[in-house]
């Protein structure tokens, strides 16, 4: 059996172990160092522990919405998981020593978890719609239906930075363990949206994947974020301008040892 297939089958609890705290410093943003199994056992092992918290996934859409909001960012530094979605925030972290980092797609992670799912018995509940803030009756009425539900996860897919602002304000609303904001992963999994092809992914052009399909949307965000983030990095790695991690934002708590 191959170390790829072996590590699939490890329990929870040892992929929780093999899990690094350390992150990566993309513009002043903490980008969790590690690959697609280890972030699926470190949510298993959450959940296991019963640690309440939520989950961002960013690449550089998110990472720009932090330059242009302190607020959006210590959102995404107080994170209990933040994970490198797009190829260049791995390109970062290899720059910086996390050799082993990979990229963790938002529809990849949530394929993964829920593949775990029924065996060790992990419920969900799916959020996501159109913009539009929620009324007090609609307000009122997730909160019964999540209270009633119990979930172990709330995936949530409002697109970035509106995810993660309604994760960071219903954290302790909702009665959940984790919420997961995954983008676009409803959309791809459901085929409104074409996913990519690998190679594309790999090569860091899904941007230009997704710019095919959705041009009225989307161009504006990624000729602005794309271009914005190439400056700032350059002066990032030439030590130009320095982006500190303040590590009073950073989620307080240890990662989960479900073995003690």
């Amino acid at each position: 059996m191959s170390s790829a297939k072996l590590v699939e089958y490890l329990p929870a609890k040892l992929e929780a172990r093999s899990f690094s705290p350390a992150r990566a410093n993309v513009l002043g943003v903490g980008v969790h160092a590690l690959d697609l199994l280890q972030a699926a056992g470190t949510i298993e092992a959450a959940i296991i522990a019963g640690r309440k918290g939520y989950v961002c996934v960013t690449g550089v859409h998110g990472v720009m919405e932090a330059q242009r909001s302190p607020e959006f960012r210590s959102i995404l530094n107080r994170a209990f998981l933040v994970t490198p979605d797009g190829m260049p925030t791995v390109w970062v972290g290899k720059l910086q020593g996390h050799y082993y980092m990979r990229r963790v797609f938002g529809p990849d992670l949530m394929l993964e978890v829920c593949r775990r799912s029924p065996a060790r018995g992990y419920t969900h509940f799916l959020y996501g719609g159109k913009p539009g803030d929620l009324s007090c009756a609609e307000e009122a009425s997730l909160i019964r239906q999540v209270s009633l539900s119990k979930p172990d996860i709330i995936w949530v897919g409002l697109s970035t930075p509106r995810q993660e602002r309604f994760m960071w304000k219903y954290l302790h609303r909702l009665n959940s363990t984790l919420m997961i904001g995954v983008g676009a992963a409803f959309d791809i999994h459901t085929g409104r949206i074409k996913d990519a092809p690998s190679w594309i992914k790999l090569s860091g052009l899904q941007w230009l994947h997704r710019l095919c399909q959705e041009p009225s949307r989307l161009w504006k965000r990624y000729l602005i974020n794309n271009c914005g983030f190439v400056a700032k990095l350059a002066l990032q790695l030439f030590r130009l301008k320095n982006y500190e991690l303040d590590p009073t934002l950073e989620y307080d708590e240890e990662v989960p040892d479900v073995n003690s």
